[in-house]
């Protein structure tokens, strides 16, 4: 199954659930796209497709200036995955095709 779409995600922050909005689109194993939310929108960068597993990572500048790093599962319509918030850990997040 693709992962190309729009995505309705939400990350388990240590600052609470967080809603995003993943555009999302393949090429071969590239993975380019947008991620929207209370940041504005962000370019994805480094994005990697490899099946139905997908990478990538975004750099933002609030509360503090960090980059994320996803790794995700593409099942159907629903993705899940965990990011790493550099130094506040790993979360969680989930979300269905838009």
């Amino acid at each position: 199954m693709s992962a190309d779409g729009t995505w309705n995600t939400t990350m388990n922050t240590p600052m609470g659930a967080q809603q995003a909005t993943l555009e999302l689109k393949t090429d071969g194993s590239s993975l380019t796209g947008t991620m929207s939310g209370q940041q504005g929108t962000i370019e994805l960068k480094d994005g990697a497709a490899d099946g139905d597993s997908l990478s990538w990572k975004v750099d933002i500048t609030t509360p503090m200036a960090m980059t994320l790093e996803f790794s995700a599962t593409v099942d159907g319509d629903s993705i899940s995955g965990n990011v790493k918030l550099g130094a506040f850990g790993t979360a969680s997040f989930s979300g269905t095709r838009a």
